[in-house]
């Protein structure tokens, strides 16, 4: 039996950190797959729980230096607390650290700028103070950023080096080297005094601490999407027990609990109304703007608000099973899942960190013993080569950019279920929608009334009368457009239902009324001759006639349809415009199903299909080479969802949890497909830009850094500069990532 373990990772700092802990956790036996997320600091893994314990996990994160505990949602900070912690500490590390740094800088490169320096600390007055001082104010330094030196050369020695390995290799040959100066200088070689690099082992860790602040900071806007969606819930409820009114923490609400809902409040939890009538605002979760009108009967969920009227509803869904909890949840696992780009970044740390460090080494030796430059010519050229080399960025290219695009989709009432499903969708080429509920509104509708008899509305009054008494789709059709008429309803008597035919009553006068199908006429020996052009025009639109007798005279006919939903026609067109094939699978009959697909626009119909042939279907495509997604109810289509390569489910959110859809769409209108194509294809543009600015940065600043220009005459890149370009870069990417929250979507 296969166990999926979420944990928590302490002390990641970068994409090589990321795939330590992975590798580590992989090669353990009875693991199956173990991913890692930067961003969120998690680690999903699965693997056989009676054959591997959370401990033996824990312990190889721990042994690969690094700490892991098991997620506990319940009493684990949230992932907003814990970057707020995280962003507030890197900045009190930052201001400790350029306290120290900024003195010694001034101290180190004042007189060389015929700046002032206390005669006290001077180079040419006082040597051994002026080295002193500056050991003294490095080593505070040093001990603020000894997270670096603990990860870095933890991972050396365990063979992973990471990004860390870079700074702690860096700043460690620049220290002891200027320990080495110092030494001289205590000896009486004064001259040594010009050869200390403790300012750029102080000013390299801060400024690294700076950039690490504005990546943490960064990284905190890019899970805005849940932090909003948190802060959505109610924290109290109004419960009504034993006839009192009482008010109660949300935690505190059970199932069956009936809760009192006044005006403006949040609804507390999932549930049913039981009396009352009012607009809720369900724009936070479905991202439709136009309040919608609730009463007995009807669903409610928590987070969305109520409007001008007072509702008593009963606690159907609470805690983690509410509609809100699920979308949070499904929001998180998208952000912590990796999608396939992600291995490219993955790769390139592996062996990107072990390069850039023979890169080092080599440039030393080229410039010592090659060009015959001094040691410390030399070792500056290669610190700076390690410094600038540091590919934070790689790491962050991808989970920012999943990240908001999840967060986007969310705020836009669309859900991806996990990341490589963000970045598939825009690949998809062929679409295949469902007919009833998804191309269709799903609710059938009067389009037409045909008299041969009499008045129009008087037969609609009278039929509706007699419809009221029945709960079939059809007759409620009838009885919405008596009401939408205004027209009135009269007593009926001996109402019958003809199973399978239709319905029987004797409305106010004493007149009785046959309303059904063409098997119920010609039971009656109805002469149908006069509706014959009427019922062939109507069923090659797709409609249903229902006829209606009385005293064996045929009165009139009604077409009764289930329309196309307003945003169809233009929604399939566009979707062909984008070279996207689309095709519409239906178990209703042929002539139906032709009608529906001319009407939207769709020249494939697949029809008289029942719901387990549906899979089928999707399949017989696949074996075509194509790329399908399914859009259907999510209920009767999960068959069909599940084998799709995108499953999309379309609806209102009530079927929120159904685990065969990929992609989620929280309102009934299927334009939203389009924004969900649109914000797939924009994320993975904005990894690839992420991507090649994270490569092409390390790519032409490493030789600058080797000193391949100063061979032709022009400057070396000072180790500090590198310190400050390679914490920036990381800000960058995160930044790119940050502009699909403000991208207008196609």
């Amino acid at each position: 039996m296969e166990k999926e373990e979420v944990f928590v990772i302490d002390g990641m700092t970068c994409a090589a950190c990321a795939a330590t802990v992975e590798n580590a956790v992989s090669k353990i036996d009875h693991v199956d797959s173990a991913v890692v997320n930067l961003t969120t600091e998690k680690m999903t893994v699965r693997y056989n729980p009676d054959l591997v314990s959370e401990e033996e996990i824990e312990k190889a994160v721990a042994d690969a230096g690094y700490g892991a505990s098991v997620f506990d949602p319940a009493t684990a900070k949230s992932q907003s607390e814990r970057q707020s912690e995280a962003t507030q500490n890197m900045w009190h590390k930052f201001l400790l650290s350029a306290l120290f740094a900024v003195p010694l800088l001034y101290l180190s490169m004042g007189s060389m700028m015929g700046l002032w320096v206390p005669d006290v600390v001077s180079m040419d007055s006082h040597p051994l103070v002026f080295a002193l001082v500056q050991l003294v104010l490095t080593l505070p330094v040093m001990y603020l950023g000894r997270r670096f030196y603990v990860n870095g050369f933890r991972s050396l020695i365990k063979g992973h080096p990471n990004m860390d390995s870079l700074v702690a290799l860096a700043t460690s040959a620049a220290f002891i080297y200027s320990l080495y100066g110092v030494y001289h200088v205590v000896l009486g070689h004064a001259h040594h005094a010009h050869m200390l690099y403790f300012e750029s082992v102080a000013v390299i860790l801060t400024l690294i601490t700076l950039g690490k602040y504005f990546e943490t900071l960064s990284k905190g806007r890019t899970s805005d999407a849940i932090q909003k969606l948190v802060k959505l819930s109610a924290k109290t409820a109004t419960v009504i027990r034993d006839g009192e009114e009482e008010s109660v923490p949300i935690e505190n609400v059970v199932i069956g609990d009936i809760l009192l809902v006044k005006p403006g409040e949040k609804i507390p939890v999932d549930g049913r109304v039981v009396s009352g009538h009012s607009a809720i605002d369900e724009s936070m979760l479905t991202g439709e703007s136009i309040p919608v009108e609730k009463v007995a009967d009807d669903k409610v969920f928590g987070a969305s608000i109520n409007g001008q009227g007072s509702l008593t509803i009963q606690a159907e869904r609470v805690g983690d099973e509410t509609l809100l909890a699920q979308i949070i949840k499904l929001v998180e696992d998208a952000q912590q899942t990796k999608a396939p780009i992600a291995k490219i970044a993955d790769r390139v740390a592996g062996v990107f960190v072990p390069a850039v460090i023979t890169i080092a080494l080599v440039t030393f030796a080229f410039w010592y013993f090659v060009m015959g430059e001094g040691f410390v010519f030399a070792l500056q050229v290669a610190i700076a080569v390690l410094v600038i080399a540091c590919p934070c960025a790689l790491g962050l290219a991808t989970p920012t950019a999943i990240m908001v695009g999840t967060g986007r989709g969310a705020e836009n009432g669309i859900l991806y279920k996990r990341g490589d499903v963000l970045e598939n969708a825009h690949h998809i080429d062929t679409m295949v929608f469902d007919k009833t509920g998804t191309i269709t509104q799903g609710k059938p509708q009067v389009v037409d009334v045909i008299t041969y008899h009499g008045d129009e509305k008087s037969l609609l009054s009278n039929v509706a009368s007699i419809e009221k008494y029945s709960e079939h789709p059809l007759s409620q059709a009838i009885v919405e457009k008596a009401v939408a008429e205004k027209l009135d309803f009269s007593e009926v008597e001996n109402f019958t239902s003809l199973t399978g035919r239709g319905l029987q009553g004797e409305v106010a006068g004493g007149q009785t009324f046959y309303i059904g199908n063409r098997r119920l006429m010609e039971e009656l020996q109805v002469d149908l001759s006069a509706s014959e052009a009427a019922v062939l025009a109507a069923t090659q639109k797709g409609q249903t006639p229902i006829y209606i007798s009385e005293n064996q005279q045929l009165q009139g006919v009604m077409a009764v349809a289930d329309l196309l939903k307003v945003d169809s026609k233009e929604t399939v067109a566009k979707l062909q415009n984008k070279g996207i094939d689309v095709v519409l699978l239906t178990g209703d009959n042929s002539k139906t199903a032709q009608a529906i697909a001319k009407q939207a626009g769709i020249k494939t119909v697949i029809s008289e299909v029942l719901p387990d042939q549906k899979s089928h279907a999707i399949k017989d495509l696949q074996s075509q080479g194509k790329l399908v997604a399914m859009v259907g109810d999510g209920i009767n289509d999960a068959p069909a969802l599940a084998v799709a390569d995108i499953g999309i489910a379309v609806g209102s959110g009530t079927d929120i949890a159904i685990e065969s859809a990929d992609i989620i769409l929280m309102k009934p209108e299927i334009s939203d497909i389009l924004k969900a194509l649109s914000i797939s294809h924009l994320t993975i543009k904005v990894v690839k830009e992420n991507l090649f600015w994270a490569f092409i940065y390390n790519i032409l600043a490493i030789p600058v850094a080797m000193g391949i220009l100063y061979l032709f005459g022009g400057p070396l890149l000072n180790p500090m500069i590198a310190g400050l370009a390679m914490g920036f870069s990381s800000v960058s990417v995160v930044l790119n990532a940050l502009r699909l929250k403000y991208i207008k979507l196609k």
